[in-house]
């Protein structure tokens, strides 16, 4: 039996009809990738220099790992419900981090709205994936 690509056991999977199409959400990680690494970088260079207290560091180390994990989740071991928990997590760190840097960096919380909004959308939507495919 030979194995499927990730792409074509993403593109056999049911979905919701209004589920963006594959280039669409790649385009929407462009955008958001550089606005996540210079806000991150600049909260973990801040916590470095001790001008920020590790504490409010934490949520975007935790939801930095999240983040990167949640392709191999999906797409290399094909885990669903596994991929369902990840994104939650990234999800939930978004408003903790957020919440974390207010009274030190304004700008980096408000910089979180957009990355909130589409991982939002993408929860819903690989909750409705998991769902579906149960």
């Amino acid at each position: 039996m030979n194995e499927s690509t990730f792409r074509d056991w993403y593109d056999a999977l049911l979905k919701p009809s209004w589920t963006p199409d594959p280039a669409t959400i790649g385009l929407i990680w462009q955008i958001l990738y550089p606005i996540i690494f210079v806000s991150f970088g600049f909260v973990f260079l801040q916590a470095l220099r001790k001008k920020v207290p590790l504490r409010a560091a934490l949520p975007f180390a935790i939801n930095l790992v999240a983040n990167l994990v949640f392709t191999p989740i999906q797409f290399g071991l094909r885990n669903l419900p596994l991929a369902s928990v990840d994104i939650l997590v990234v999800w939930g760190t978004i408003i903790w981090m957020s919440a974390a840097i207010w009274r030190h960096y304004r700008w980096i919380a408000v910089a979180q709205f957009p990355y909130f909004i589409w991982v939002s959308i993408a929860t819903v939507l690989q909750l409705a994936i998991t769902w579906m495919n149960r």
